[in-house]
């Protein structure tokens, strides 16, 4: 009987795999904090056909919680959408605090716009659009700018998380933190390729070698959290 108690007990599977209890999380614990800002976006977003894209709201919460300990005054976005992330950001640094937000598209940032606006937190983003990697390393050319972030948002093409990650390594300070979204791919880096429908195999592979990079970066302490599609949260050391 202790044999399998103890079998049992090391295999601890994830409790999310369960969709009840993630909406028990969400309508419990998630939404009646969340401000009224990002519910509004939120609901602004729910009809868009690629409303996927957005940071989940029980991720953003963690994410907000990160940024109150970290207490950044100038963050960098990769990957905008509609603005979700971008706006929890806006909403928890100081009113002095600055974020440079990359997005190569600018339409759906602008369903975010007016809602941000109304919360009064525009003035500390200055929003690009662009590919990211042209504006990341017009920054570099400036050594003013090496460690002048002390946090980082990536939730943009999959296949550029490592080159994001290279040149945030400069960007970001000793100290500070980067967050990369959607790095389990809704699970599939666990499974088969067979099992994994053909559409998501590419950025699922993107997924599995950046996270075999991250892993062994000696330069950052990381946590991978299994909240929306997967956060990867790193401290960089070095």
């Amino acid at each position: 009987m202790e044999n399998t108690r103890n079998q049992v007990s090391t295999k601890n599977p994830t409790l999310l795999q369960s969709e009840e209890l993630h909406e028990y999380i969400l309508k419990t614990g998630v939404y009646p904090r969340e401000p009224n800002p990002l519910k509004e976006l939120r609901i602004a977003t729910a009809n868009h056909p690629m409303a996927f894209m957005g940071i989940a709201p029980d991720a953003g919460q963690l994410m907000t919680m990160l940024l109150k300990l970290v207490n950044p005054k100038n963050a960098i976005e990769i990957g905008v959408f509609t603005g979700y992330s971008l706006l929890l950001t806006a909403l928890t640094i100081p009113d002095y605090g600055k974020i440079t937000a990359i997005d190569k598209n600018r339409k759906a940032y602008e369903i975010g716009l007016p809602i941000i606006k109304k919360a009064g937190v525009e003035h500390k983003i200055d929003f690009t659009e662009s590919p990211a990697l042209p504006i990341l390393d017009k920054l570099l050319e400036n050594p003013e700018k090496e460690g002048s972030f002390d946090f980082a948002f990536v939730d943009a093409d999959k296949n550029n998380y490592w080159n994001y990650h290279k040149r945030l390594m400069k960007l970001v300070k000793i100290g500070g933190m980067v967050i990369y979204d959607n790095t389990l791919w809704g699970g599939s880096v666990a499974l088969r390729e067979e099992d994994v429908p053909e559409a998501k195999r590419e950025w699922r592979q993107c997924a599995i070698e950046f996270n075999k990079l991250i892993s062994a970066d000696p330069r950052v302490e990381m946590s991978q959290v299994p909240l929306g599609d997967g956060i990867t949260i790193c401290r960089r050391v070095c």
